[in-house]
């Protein structure tokens, strides 16, 4: 393997997606920073990694200012530099109707899925304006929901039209610091969070039934590409979803 000389941090990195994008920037050469509540999970990335060293495992909750501030200073004492964020931790609420959701219910997800992405943005544009060579890549793990929900899914589908809306901003934002951020949605990827799918779902004029699913590898690929462009160029905002899920005329 050729010498390291890129440096990524991916929150959500104990399981699914987040957890296949860190194996896969390691296997690229990446040195990754696992972020995510779970120290243990995050060591079992660390240990399916290609070298010991390549991961740095800080175990964090990222909806908590202190503890972001935390995670990057130790990711810029260590790496001295951030070339990649991938956003990816994210929360869902019971499916249930809304009127019957707690208003806790509600604000952990936005506290996860929304405030936690605009903190790690935060902290990364504050180093990779710093850093020399100036610059980096934002990644945001948008989802599907947000260009049309599945029923009973409002703080969910709120917190990922949010995240469109923020990675704009952060694209605009960038522009003038080399920092470059755009979007990934990703549709019915074969996580352990995707199982239900294979069981069946409510769908939007109520019936129960199961989806088509897509292996998780489609969704890293399209991760690396996004992560591989020089930073002169962009995806803005990709989707990518098993072919036949009823994302498309959904409703």
């Amino acid at each position: 393997m050729s010498t390291v000389s890129k440096f990524a941090l991916v929150t959500g990195a104990g399981s699914g997606i987040g957890r296949a994008v860190a194996l896969a920037l390691m296997q690229a050469g990446y040195r990754v920073a696992l972020v995510g509540r779970r120290e243990a999970a995050l060591r079992e990335t660390a240990a399916l990694g290609a070298q010991p060293d390549q991961a740095l495992v800080l175990a964090a909750d990222i909806s908590q200012p202190a503890a972001v501030a935390a995670v990057f200073e130790q990711v810029g004492a260590q790496f001295g530099r951030l070339d990649l964020l991938f956003n990816n931790a994210g929360l869902s609420a019971p499916a249930v109707p809304i009127d019957e959701l707690s208003f806790e219910q509600w604000q952990a997800v936005i506290d996860v899925n929304l405030s936690g992405s605009f903190l790690c943005a935060q902290a990364a544009f504050k180093l990779m304006k710093a850093q020399l060579p100036r610059g980096g890549r934002i990644i945001n793990n948008g989802s599907v929901s947000a260009q049309a929900p599945r029923p009973n899914s409002a703080p969910y589908t709120a917190s990922k039209h949010a995240i469109t809306g923020l990675t704009k901003s952060l694209a605009l934002d960038g522009r003038a610091f080399d920092i470059a951020c755009g979007q990934i949605d990703i549709g019915n990827a074969l996580t352990e969070m995707a199982v239900p799918m294979t069981r069946g779902v409510r769908q939007a004029n109520g019936q129960i039934a199961v989806e088509p699913t897509m292996d998780v590898a489609h969704a890293v690929s399209a991760v690396l590409y996004m992560a591989s462009l020089p930073l002169s160029a962009n995806v803005q905002q990709m989707t990518v979803m098993a072919s036949h899920m009823p994302l498309v005329g959904r409703g």
